[in-house]
């Protein structure tokens, strides 16, 4: 290997929610960082949710950026799901929190 080139390291759960995302019709940026996965609006770069994992499991904890400008739990004992369910759970917005 050249030293220009780094090693690729594959995440799962960044391609999960890329397939997830353009199965929706697009226009969500994931970005991945040491304690989880922030989701931006590609149009306008807002936050619309954070995804942390919980245990060893497929569970993330389920953040949304509060009027405070920072990440809060959704709900007052948060939610976690199955990352699957916690994507849908992002794209209905049940509780109006994410898509501003």
């Amino acid at each position: 290997m050249a030293r220009s080139e780094r090693p690729v390291t594959l995440d799962i759960t960044v391609a999960r929610i890329a397939a997830f995302n353009e199965m929706q019709g697009g226009g969500v940026e994931v970005k991945k960082s040491r304690s989880g996965y922030s989701l931006y609006r590609e149009d306008t770069r807002q936050p619309i949710a954070r995804l942390r994992p919980v245990g060893l499991d497929d569970h993330f904890e389920i953040f949304w950026w509060s009027y405070r400008e920072r990440w809060e739990p959704v709900g007052e004992f948060g939610v976690v799901l199955p990352l699957d369910k916690a994507l849908d759970f992002i794209a209905q917005d049940p509780d109006d929190c994410f898509w501003h």
